[in-house]
């Protein structure tokens, strides 16, 4: 080979490679080393943005007991939607929203939304864990995901093997994660763990659940799942971890607007005690992103709020929150690009400067604006 073709070579060599950083230029680095991915189960987009609806704040709509109605009231009510918010969800207001994003406001200009045809929680949750919807999953029945999850995924690279975990409220977390196939420690409530994941404060926890009368025969207390991801945090020390906590959906259902309320406001005090104890641990202070998203919304009418699917007008519309390093600090978004559920799961793996798409195509790319780019 000639000089000149042997400098013609690699030149070419070196501009692919230069096509080929450029391409992946937006996950050359990673923006954090650890993910906390919460989902609230059934937590409606209107009581993010615009905090307690008064309307429902009575008997007759809300199905809040004449007993109850003044305290909550005064729990919730406020002259402007800005202050029943942060009192409705004090911690997203003050740290999530101001020092991170948040998608969903429709009222301005700001849509979230699920792709999946369901509207309703294990074709949500599968499609924010894997990236795509499945329209062969058409039902809560737990049957094992036939999908792989960005969580199973993540448990397969270099250097998150045995460090991806997870606690739900909700039973069928178990088949949504397929722990069958994946491997994955998962904790979930109404159940007991096998000895490879119990821990003398889970057990203890766990008597505790087997004390206390259960809300649906598939789920507990949303608290239950709280101490457990702390005592799983604390004993397995994982780079990702999921918290499902699903009481506000159980409690719309229910239509007892009073207990969706406080439920609500329960979530964002677990959300707030972890994330300080997060930053109080070296190995996850300044280290960590938070992302937080529900996996499908509901009726927004006092007769079809309590419900969604399919068949509930606007019960597909979500929000969706992240905060962490890499991050830019853009607060409450207004007038961008509609989101959608389905990116969820390549923006926890490119948070991590992780490619979820380059391994499954169907994927939907993350959300660009809460990924620190780096320039090549």
């Amino acid at each position: 080979m000639s000089n000149d073709r042997a400098n013609l070579s690699r030149f070419a060599r070196w501009c692919f490679s230069g096509a080929w950083i450029l391409a992946l230029g937006s996950f050359s680095a990673r923006s954090a080393d650890n993910v906390l991915l919460v989902t609230i189960d059934g937590l409606r987009w209107q009581e993010v943005f615009r905090g307690a609806d008064e309307t429902l704040l009575s008997k007759d709509a809300g199905g809040v007991p004449d007993n109850v109605l003044a305290a909550t009231r005064q729990e919730f009510s406020a002259a402007t939607a800005e202050e029943r918010r942060r009192k409705l969800m004090p911690f997203f207001w003050r740290v999530v929203a101001h020092d991170g994003q948040a998608f969903g406001n429709r009222d301005l200009g700001s849509e979230a939304s699920v792709l999946n045809a369901q509207w309703f929680s294990y074709p949500g949750y599968n499609e924010l864990l894997t990236g795509r919807p499945d329209p062969l999953i058409t039902s809560n029945a737990p049957i094992p995901n036939r999908n792989v999850t960005v969580l199973e995924w993540l448990n397969g690279r270099p250097g998150y093997t045995g460090r991806v975990a997870a606690a739900a409220e909700w039973m069928v977390f178990n088949a949504i994660i397929n722990v069958g196939r994946s491997r994955l420690p998962v904790w979930v409530s109404r159940q007991h763990s096998p000895p490879s994941l119990a821990t003398p404060r889970l057990r203890e926890i766990e008597q505790w659940m087997d004390d206390i009368t259960p809300i649906a025969p598939d789920e507990h207390f949303d608290a239950f799942a709280y101490q457990a991801a702390v005592e799983l945090i604390v004993a397995r020390r994982p780079r990702v971890f999921l918290l499902g906590f699903g009481e506000p959906d159980t409690w719309a259902h229910a239509r007892r607007y009073d207990r969706y309320l406080y439920s609500i406001q329960r979530c964002d005090r677990f959300v707030r005690q972890l994330w300080e104890k997060l930053q109080a641990d070296p190995e996850y202070r300044g280290t960590t992103s938070l992302v937080l998203t529900p996996d499908h919304g509901r009726g927004v009418q006092s007769s079809d709020w309590t419900s969604h699917g399919a068949k509930v007008p606007h019960a597909g519309e979500t929000w969706l929150a992240v905060l962490g390093p890499g991050t830019p600090p853009l607060g409450e978004r207004r007038n961008t690009a509609a989101v959608h559920q389905a990116q969820v799961a390549a923006t926890v793996a490119a948070l991590l400067g992780e490619d979820f798409r380059r391994a499954f195509l169907e994927a939907a790319e993350p959300i660009a604006d809460v990924i620190k780019r780096n320039a090549p």
